[in-house]
C-alpha cells in the first residue's frame, strides 16, 4: 500500500515548504518526517478482504529555529486539514478523510539548541486486498 508515500508527496507539494518531508524518523540535523503511530486499526472488514482503516501518523520537525518549525507545521496542518483527494498510484487504497488530532505542539528542546515539534493526524482510508 502506498498511502504514506502519497501523503509525503502531498506534503512536499505544498508551496514554499522550507524543508523536504521524509518517511521515517527525524535526522541528526534539521528535518521534517512522517511516520506511523500506534493505535491504528481496522474498523470494518468486508467479505472480499477490503478493509476500512483508521491510521495514526505523526509529522515531526526538528530545527534550531522555533519560528521556522511553527510556520512549517502550521502550513502543513492547514493544507492537510483541507485535503479532499489523495490518489493511490497502485490502486491499493481509497482516501476518505484526514483528521488533525493534535495541532502543532512542542515535544522537546535540548542543550544543543534543537527543538522538536509534532503534529498528529488520523487518516481514514479503504484498503483493497492485494491479489
Amino acid at each position: 500500500m502506498d498511502f504514506m508515500e502519497r501523503l509525503s508527496d502531498r506534503i512536499n507539494d505544498i508551496p514554499k515548504l522550507p524543508v523536504t518531508c521524509k518517511l521515517g524518523y527525524l535526522g541528526a540535523e534539521e528535518s521534517l518526517a512522517l511516520y506511523p503511530l500506534p493505535g491504528s486499526q481496522v474498523v470494518t472488514e468486508y467479505m472480499d478482504g477490503t478493509t476500512d482503516q483508521q491510521l495514526n501518523y505523526e509529522i515531526a520537525m526538528k530545527s534550531k529555529l522555533q519560528s521556522k518549525i511553527h510556520n512549517t507545521l502550521w502550513l502543513v496542518q492547514n493544507e492537510l486539514e483541507n485535503l479532499v483527494v489523495l490518489e493511490s498510484f497502485d490502486d491499493s487504497f481509497e482516501f476518505e478523510e484526514l483528521i488533525i488530532t493534535n495541532k502543532p505542539f512542542i515535544n522537546n528542546a535540548d542543550e544543543q539548541g534543537w527543538y522538536v515539534f509534532l503534529l498528529n493526524i488520523q487518516a481514514k482510508i479503504t484498503v483493497f486486498r492485494e491479489e
